[in-house]
């Protein structure tokens, strides 16, 4: 763990990789939720890093992290936000090849893991979630798509995302949703948040 002062009320935490980074992220929302935690404004968790600002004593915040016990993450807290997905992406029959497996064999591996946010990015509402592993990590396309539709569910390292809108990307592109994950007019507008649970579920026929 390293932690960095970022101007005069945030720390930067640099966690050795992702899956620290999630832990740690569990163990600051676990304080907070138990009074546990100083006064912080805003937590923010990235691939690596987890951004605490508006700290009102950073200086001992700063001192006292490095001495916390972070556990091993316990992603079953919370209810589970369940997406229904037709399974008919223009990539899934490249991800079932680079995994081994028939297409309908990679909809049930897909299926049958349980998802976590491990931070939000890219466009308001999408959320990076984890729970494949590294054994089912894909590469992004050699060359990337000028347009993605809004609902593509998509793969790309040990990442799964649905895209909010449509946008160019590069993951490849295993199935679509109608669930919406960004609507302004709604509280809060993204569906997902970091640490959520979520399942996908074959529709469709898969």
């Amino acid at each position: 763990m390293r932690v960095l002062r970022v101007g005069e009320s945030a720390l930067l935490v640099e966690l050795d990789g992702g899956g620290a980074a999630e832990a740690f992220h569990a163990e600051v929302l676990r304080r907070r939720a138990a009074g546990a935690l100083p006064a912080v404004r805003e937590i923010v968790p990235a691939a690596r890093t987890v951004l605490l600002d508006g700290v009102a004593d950073p200086a001992r915040l700063a001192a006292e992290l490095p001495g916390w016990e972070v556990g091993p993450l316990h992603a079953r807290v919370g209810e589970v936000v369940e997406i229904p997905v037709r399974y008919d992406g223009p990539d899934l029959e490249v991800v079932a090849a680079l995994w081994g497996v028939s297409a309908d064999e990679a909809v049930r591996v897909h299926t049958a893991a349980e998802f976590r946010v491990a931070f939000c990015g890219f466009a308001p509402g999408f959320g990076y979630l984890t729970g494949l592993g590294e054994r089912y990590a894909v590469p992004r396309r050699a060359t990337p798509r000028t347009a993605v539709p809004a609902g593509s569910v998509a793969l790309a390292g040990p990442y799964t995302g649905v895209y909010p809108r449509s946008s160019p990307g590069g993951w490849q592109l295993v199935g679509t949703t109608d669930v919406v994950l960004w609507d302004a007019g709604r509280e809060p507008a993204a569906l997902l948040a970091p640490g959520t649970r979520v399942r996908f579920t074959a529709e469709g026929g898969r």
